[in-house]
């Protein structure tokens, strides 16, 4: 269940007890990379449930008709090829 997730943080999020759910006594923490509540789990990952394991999956959240698109490949460049030579 590979999928590309882009996140834009630059540090840590460092939790304490004032992050317990009084209700439910614990701190769910998300792990999908798909929570507009991060770090903290919003049960975004239910999303997930069907993906197949042999596809790569690209979410975006501002398309409400179609929020999950499949990727045909993903290409890295190499930083040294990539600077104009």
């Amino acid at each position: 269940m590979p999928r590309e997730v882009r996140h834009d943080a630059t540090g840590p999020t460092k939790l304490d007890e004032d992050d317990v759910d009084e209700q439910k006594g614990d701190i769910a923490v998300c792990r999908c990379g798909l929570s507009s509540d991060r770090p903290f789990c919003d049960g975004s990952h239910r999303a997930t449930e069907d993906e197949d394991e042999e596809t790569v999956y690209k979410y975006e959240g501002d398309d409400d008709e179609k929020p999950r698109r499949e990727i045909a490949e993903i290409v890295y460049v190499d930083e040294e090829s990539s600077d104009g030579d």
